[in-house]
């Protein structure tokens, strides 16, 4: 159902496009341009791109309105007054436009609120890929006066110790990054730390 949802949500700038095309170059053009980038946000949905989705949904309905006014644009230089009809068709798809992007812009700032209450953890893809012998084991979530934070204990099938094990994974300092471009200001932070004969890495949030 979400993958439906999410499919039709990335086509639809498309579908509306083609309803208000008139000349096949323009046409062409910008509906290649329309299906290009709900590729991009198909990909970002199902994680086969790694992009904060919420951004790229909200980036996605403002640039797509955008490219359809210009083709709209280039399209009148070469071609007579368009009929009524036709304009009228014109002013649907645009409240169809600003539609979607008003309630993805309301969605967008919900997400930001929860974010901000800090009630989630990292996410498992935050925790570092391990290299060939060692694997993960007893991965979950804590929450505390700092926040909340993902950890899980690595194992070394080689018998390596800790600070072997922490050198293979390059976590020997906590290292930041950003999780997202507009709506998620926040960084995560990955570290590992030594736990008995195991060590246990973590992937918590920074602001």
């Amino acid at each position: 159902m979400l993958l439906t949802l999410g499919v039709l949500f990335a086509v639809a700038p498309a579908v509306v496009w083609m309803t208000i095309a008139r000349t096949r170059p323009v046409g062409l053009a910008i509906g290649g341009a329309l299906l290009a980038g709900a590729c991009l946000l198909i990909s970002v949905q199902q994680g086969w791109i790694d992009a904060p989705g919420p951004d790229a949904h909200l980036v996605f309905t403002a640039l797509a309105p955008l490219l359809i006014a210009c083709g709209a644009g280039l399209e009148g230089r070469h071609e007579n007054s368009p009929p009524p009809r036709w304009r009228s068709r014109r002013n649907r798809a645009f409240g169809f436009l600003g539609t979607q992007f008003a309630l993805t812009l309301v969605v967008g700032l919900l997400y930001a609120l929860m974010l901000s209450e800090g009630s989630d953890a990292p996410p498992s893809k935050a925790l570092p890929s391990l290299p060939p012998g060692m694997s993960m084991v007893d991965e979950g979530t804590s929450c505390g006066s700092g926040g909340c934070w993902r950890a899980a204990t690595v194992t070394s099938e080689d018998g390596l110790p800790r600070p072997e094990i922490i050198r293979e994974l390059g976590l020997q300092q906590e290292s930041c990054r950003s999780s997202g471009w507009l709506l998620d200001w926040r960084d995560v932070c990955v570290g590992a730390r030594g736990n008995g004969k195991n060590v246990t890495v973590y992937a918590s949030w920074g602001y």
